[in-house]
């Protein structure tokens, strides 16, 4: 390995500019005359270093005296234009133990020859060989590792937004083609319950008229089936067409539909006293019903309900006021007391909402309206806001039309429970027809829960006018502001009727 530093080494320029020791003995001695003594010697230290350049600095600076007045013959001879090129000489390399004497050397030069100028960075020498935070070097691998790092952390950033973007959108596939990806993969849940998982309670109303898919789904929703229409399937693969009683029956959650069909065909299940009566009945459905579970003749309850006045109802009907719920009575209770009981607790309701005594009439109207049109929670206080919407006299949009297939139907006495209305039904002149008369129609038209009776006190904020349920049998509703808007909710729906032919909800 050669003994002289490359020409590229990072001291080479520095320490080519040190003066040779020969020559800077050669010229001491010729500027002061005698040998330099041991004091003159290069230090052995930094400090010595340090001092004896300032006491030579110190020196230079004073007046020169007769004893240090140069000889004639040793003076300096004028300086040339340019300096005299010398040979170039190699840097030598500078180790550890040479460091004192090189800064001696150096400071010696400065103070000999000329001011030295600084370097452009403002570091001397010792900045070399000395851990200083501000180092050039250190700066720049700072500026570096900060940048290595605001890199990193973006790089994590987008790999987190990439990430949750995938997670959303795997959760909004899901959500939306739920069903026919399970049947691609073959996913598909069984719709009914396995055997022997039967427990608990329930109780089950069969009105008059009622169909299989009208008790499939009041099986499903009393929790004893798993899914609404496996009961009425478990008809159909079996062949059977069944006549079921009206009344109230006892059965238990989670059965399978061949264990449902057993009970209710079994006399023993069917409850005694005891009648059932679900949101949205009319008089005329709820009369039977109450006849067939505390056993009274049904003329007796016809006969009983043609006086609203005799249980303080001011009204032509007490449609709205036979209150949905399950009623057990005394063996001996009459046909009066139970029609009591009744609007009593239809009172008891309107009272707990905040209706006011002379307003009675009119919530109730609207909440049957609701009872009939929505179907979930949240639809119910919607529609009450379409409800009122419509009725304001400042919207020029429906002229202060409802247009509710339910109003319009219970006026023809066309209660099929279809969600939509044909056309001699919606241009029959009756005062429940709410597509050709303006306002509320002049009554109830069912039996209101405590749920629609609160939505008609406390409709939700939005700007709906409309609404439409796209899925007859899963009861999806929408909404929408404009006639536009409805038009394509319309066209949804015509759509799931053409997708559904077979089905009796259109």
């Amino acid at each position: 390995m050669p003994s002289t530093p490359p020409n590229d080494d990072q001291f080479a320029d520095l320490f080519s500019t040190l003066p040779n020791p020969s020559e800077r003995s050669a010229r001491t001695s010729t500027r002061t005359g005698p040998t330099p003594t041991a004091e003159s010697r290069a230090p052995l230290s930094r400090r010595e270093a340090r001092a004896a350049a300032a006491r030579e600095a110190a020196g230079r600076q004073d007046p020169p005296t007769q004893n240090d007045a140069p000889a004639p013959h040793a003076a300096r001879p004028a300086a040339p234009d340019r300096p005299e090129p010398h040979a170039p000489v190699a840097a030598p390399r500078v180790s550890a133990a040479d460091y004192p004497v090189v800064t001696a050397a150096m400071a010696a030069r400065t103070s000999d020859d000329q001011p030295s100028e600084a370097p452009e960075s403002g570091h001397t020498i010792d900045a070399l060989f000395t851990d200083d935070p501000h180092h050039p070097h250190d700066t720049h691998h700072d500026r570096d590792r900060r940048k290595s790092r605001i890199a990193a952390w973006s790089i994590f950033a987008m790999v987190l937004a990439i990430l949750g973007g995938l997670v959303f959108g795997g959760f909004w596939v899901w959500n939306t083609y739920e069903e026919p990806i399970r049947e691609l993969f073959g996913w598909t849940e069984p719709k009914d319950y396995e055997p022997g998982l039967a427990e608990g309670e329930a109780t089950v109303t069969i009105v008059d008229g009622d169909t299989g898919a009208d008790i499939s789904a009041t099986l499903y929703e009393a929790g004893v089936t798993k899914t609404s229409g496996v009961f009425y399937d478990y008809l159909i693969a079996t062949g059977q067409n069944p006549d079921f009683q009206p009344g109230v029956f006892a059965l238990q959650q989670t059965m399978t539909a061949a264990a449902a069909l057993e009970m209710l065909m079994d006399p023993a299940s069917k409850l005694e006293n005891t009648a059932q009566l679900r949101e949205g009945l009319t008089v005329a459905q709820t009369l039977p019903l109450l006849a067939d579970g505390i056993g009274l003749p049904i003329e007796e309850f016809e006969a009983a309900v043609q006086d609203p006045s005799a249980y303080g109802v001011d009204a032509d009907s007490l449609e709205g006021w036979l209150f949905p719920a399950t009623y057990t009575f005394n063996p001996d209770a009459t046909v009066q007391q139970v029609i009591q009981t009744l609007v009593d607790r239809t009172v008891e309701s309107l009272d707990n909402a905040g209706v006011p005594a002379d307003r009675r009439h009119e919530i109730l109207t609207i909440a049957s309206i609701i009872e009939r049109e929505a179907r979930f929670e949240d639809d119910f206080f919607k529609v009450s806001r379409v409800i009122q919407n419509r009725l304001d006299p400042s919207n020029t949009e429906t002229n202060g039309l409802l247009q509710m297939d339910s109003t319009a139907q219970y006026g023809a006495n066309e209660d099929d429970g279809t969600v939509s209305s044909d056309a001699d039904t919606l241009e029959d002149d009756n005062p429940w027809n709410t597509s050709i008369h303006p306002g509320l129609p002049i009554g109830p038209i069912a039996n209101p829960g405590d749920l629609a009776i609160t939505a008609a006190m406390e409709p939700a904020e939005g700007p709906w006018m409309y609404f439409v349920t796209v899925n007859p049998s899963s009861g999806e509703t929408e909404f929408a502001e404009t006639h536009a808007e409805h038009e394509q909710l319309v066209e949804k729906w015509r759509q799931w009727c053409s997708d559904n032919p077979d089905n009796g909800d259109c």
